[in-house]
């Protein structure tokens, strides 16, 4: 992937971890201001404040923000705590009135995200413009739809970029808002290199409780920072109540937070190396058994096919998937990981069996 500044590099004197508070949406100068001036009391003044002007809400007749008029409010902010200031832009005209108004740092949210037409239209209004830009994860968990708006951004020129990573859409997920499924950042930090994750753990969570937990789950995992929803009186909220805390909870939840080093900052002890080498050698074992399975699997689909016999045999299956999850369970394997591990062995036997009897089917004419 190419070359992008991180976030030290910005020019706005911020650091990793991150951490980006404020509240959910701006609603008057006095909360603002109010906001401000606890963050100060309490000594735990963000590197980045945030605050929503425009809200995407998903029915019509919500508080949808207050709009242009919220950004000279936000001059408050630079007064009250000299830090810099983000808001979310869904559109072209968004981007200008931010603009406008010197916002230091703008964010893509998820419902934008979701739709390249969108993410285009702000890129173009962003050509030539030297402005960091931060895009939340889509709704769903889709990784080249999270890229894709990246790589927009890069392709207009914005090489100031980071990504938000704020949970996905799970209808049958009743423990998080938005289900934080850490596969996918961690991926998007796989897949480009040296692309930063800010954890939204407001948004994954829905709710003041959980969030410590999840915070330091992405410390935990390696992410960059963290987004959290600040509000000097959370229950009075115009929008989003449920899930801010006050900047003396915020403060609190920071203090907790066991920040870990991350390896790319620092050379493996050789503690660590050997390990890692013990791991690389197990892993090589696993390669081998994986292929001597797999040839046992050829010669039975062999069979099948010299006996005419179907690829899939439903009571086996069920029998291999309950006999080997329990087997797994009992040598401290998850039944999630277990199921998952033989769903992909058995879709991959099926595969090779399925092959081996259309190669022998005869040609029709």
């Amino acid at each position: 992937m190419k070359p992008h500044k991180q976030i030290k590099d910005w020019g706005l004197g911020l650091t990793t971890p991150l951490i980006i508070a404020g509240p959910c949406s701006a609603e008057t100068p006095e909360q603002i201001e109010q906001i401000c001036k606890e963050m100060k009391e309490e000594n735990m003044v963000p590197q980045l404040f945030r605050a929503g002007i425009w809200k995407p809400r998903t029915r019509p007749g919500s508080f949808e923000g207050v709009g242009e008029e919220g950004l000279k409010w936000m001059e408050i902010v630079r007064h009250q705590l000299n830090i810099p200031i983000t808001t979310e832009v869904g559109n072209a005209a968004h981007v200008e009135s931010a603009l406008k108004h010197k916002v230091d740092v703008l964010w893509i949210g998820a419902r934008t995200t979701v739709n390249p037409f969108a993410v285009q239209e702000i890129a173009e209004a962003l050509r030539g413009v030297d402005i960091p830009v931060m895009i939340k994860n889509p709704m769903n968990p889709d990784l080249e739809l999270w890229m894709g708006a990246l790589e927009r951004m890069y392709a207009v020129g914005i090489d100031k970029l980071a990504a938000i990573h704020r949970g996905f859409s799970d209808a049958y997920d009743k423990r998080y808002r938005n289900k934080p499924n850490w596969s996918m950042p961690i991926h998007l930090k796989r897949e480009w290199t040296g692309m930063e994750v800010i954890n939204d753990p407001s948004h994954i969570v829905g709710r003041r409780d959980g969030l410590l937990e999840v915070a330091q789950s992405a410390m935990n995992f390696g992410l960059d920072g963290l987004m959290i929803e600040t509000h000097h009186n959370p229950d009075k909220a115009w929008s989003d109540a449920k899930q801010q805390v006050t900047p003396n909870r915020l403060k609190e939840i920071i203090l907790s937070i066991d920040f870990k080093t991350p390896l790319e900052n620092m050379k493996p002890d050789e503690r660590l190396q050997d390990l890692r080498r013990a791991v690389d050698h197990l892993d090589d074992q696993l390669l081998d058994i994986l292929q001597e399975r797999f040839a046992v699997i050829d010669q039975i689909g062999n069979h099948k096919r010299e006996h005419h016999l179907t690829v899939f045999q439903s009571d086996r299956w069920k029998e291999v998937m309950e006999s080997r999850t329990q087997k797994g369970v009992k040598k401290h394997l998850s039944e999630k990981f277990m199921k998952e591990l033989l769903y992909c062995i058995h879709e991959e036997s099926v595969k090779r069996q399925e092959k081996q009897l259309r190669e022998a089917e005869p040609v029709k004419k």
